[in-house]
């Protein structure tokens, strides 16, 4: 199996800026996987500010739903490899309505198979630290994107929780 690095922790955590920081320190040809979608003006701009904030060095594959399709590509082709991140990656499933758990084990199942020279960085929001929802859809939300943080921690050789911009190791 890859060398899997799971990065949790809040918004605004830090958390992706230390996926990038520690991938960018390896050698090899990079790749960020972007789960996020420009669905307005602001999410557009973001997107160009974070595109333009990596730099020449790293490439950028946009995929909002076939999360494991888009690893197993690239994974034939770059050896370093960030994916950012599972909660946009969920939100997406969950507003297309259909297939969630399939593609939560078909990602799982990737994880499992991927070359053992890849490092792959894994960003999710860790969303169960807060009140409990008010209402059935977005606790079904973060129950879904509890399993699923669990289920990659598992997988991964490394797991980081971030707050303040100050990475935990956990694992």
């Amino acid at each position: 199996m890859a060398g899997i690095v799971f990065v949790t922790g809040g918004a605004r955590s830090g958390k992706s800026s230390f996926a990038l920081k520690e991938a960018t320190r390896l050698a090899g040809r990079k790749v960020y996987v972007a789960t996020a979608q420009a669905c307005d003006a602001e999410m557009e701009d973001r997107i160009r500010t974070h595109k333009r904030e990596r730099g020449s060095d790293w490439e950028t594959h946009e995929e909002p739903m076939d999360l494991a399709g888009a690893l197993k590509a690239v994974s034939q082709t770059h050896d370093v490899v960030v994916i950012d991140c599972l909660t946009l990656w969920l939100s997406n499933l969950t507003c297309a309505g259909s297939g969630i758990e399939e593609a939560q084990d078909a990602f799982i199942d990737t994880l499992h198979s991927l070359d053992s020279d890849m490092r792959l960085f894994i960003v999710s929001n860790e969303v169960g630290m807060g009140i409990v929802p008010e209402n059935a859809m977005a606790r079904r939300f973060r129950d879904m994107a509890g399993r699923l943080n669990q289920r990659v921690a598992e997988a991964a050789s490394e797991v980081f929780f971030v707050a303040a911009g100050l990475p935990l190791k956990i694992k």
